[in-house]
């Protein structure tokens, strides 16, 4: 019985390191093999022209330089130190460096059941093939260590190297990840934050929110709704009748100096927005809170 192999591709910074093939054969155990293993130079890139298309998964690690990843599922990536690029092998593919850029890798070829589960439970997918890894020195030391520790080959040591392996793409996938939520809290936390308060020109448009963020406004959208349950719009919608709440506790503004504060055309239409969001008017909101 056969297994698909996986590529995974990792930039990272300059280090000192052995070039060539680590490995004199495969490392094979029940719960898969390791094929190839080593480090390469200034190796040339696959022409995005001629996609190239593998029987087996691997893992290249590259230790300096930036490029590019392309698939047939319209997957682009400009990858650069620290990022790892999973390659499928049914999946056609193309990476290299910019020209005139120097690169170094280091590759793992590797096969079988348990990096098929791993793919089925979603830790390796096809959808997401780059992770980015910090600090990169740690993750090339690790990756180094799966198969120079296996120097006699033997079956209990394949098996050490197989399981360190699998140990290292789940400890990668969870680091990425971790990376990622963090990366994603810090961009909603930011655009709640504009969205939510006045600046000295007014409320900033959702729109600009967006650029200020580095999202073109659809995708940013898009992002916003999966994360709040709700659109950049109507979330500010709803923090600036909060913010007009406030005042009308504190304050004695008008209801149509409340209307221009928080950018509504006339009192009819704050008045409006305000009954959706509070589910009463504003001159009810008032009284009550004034105990009438």
């Amino acid at each position: 019985m056969g297994f698909n192999m996986y590529i995974l591709v990792i930039m990272v910074s300059p280090t000192p390191i052995q070039y060539g093939s680590w490995l004199k054969s495969p490392l094979r155990s029940e719960l898969g093999s390791i094929e190839l293993a080593g480090a390469l130079k200034n190796v040339k890139g696959i022409d995005p022209k001629s996609m190239r298309t593998l029987e087996k998964y691997a893992l290249i690690f590259i230790q300096s330089g930036r490029g590019n990843y392309i698939d047939e599922n319209g997957i682009k990536h400009r990858f650069k130190a620290g990022d790892a690029l999973l390659i499928f092998p049914e999946i056609a593919h193309s990476y290299g460096p910019n020209e005139g850029s120097d690169w170094e890798q280091i590759y793992i070829v590797f096969t079988g059941p348990q990096f098929e589960f791993l793919r089925q439970s979603d830790l390796l997918m096809p959808t997401s093939p780059v992770w980015h890894l910090e600090p990169i020195e740690y993750w090339r030391r690790r990756l180094e260590a799966i198969v120079t520790a296996s120097t006699l080959q033997t079956n209990t040591e394949s098996l050490g190297a197989i399981g360190r392996f699998i140990s290292l793409l789940i400890d990668m996938s969870a680091s990425h990840s971790e990376a990622k939520r963090t990366s994603q809290e810090a961009w909603l936390h930011e655009s709640k934050r504009l969205l939510s308060e006045p600046s000295k020109k007014g409320w900033l448009h959702p729109k600009e929110t967006a650029r200020r963020v580095g999202l073109s406004y659809e995708n940013f959208r898009k992002l916003f709704t999966k994360n709040t349950g709700e659109s950049p719009g109507q979330f500010q919608k709803r923090r600036r009748i909060e913010h007009a709440c406030s005042l009308i506790y504190h304050s004695s503004h008008s209801f149509k100096e409340l209307a221009e504060e928080h950018g509504f055309c006339d009192v009819f239409h704050f008045s409006k927005v305000f009954t959706q969001v509070m589910g009463e008017s504003p001159s009810v909101y008032r009284k009550r809170l004034n105990g009438r």
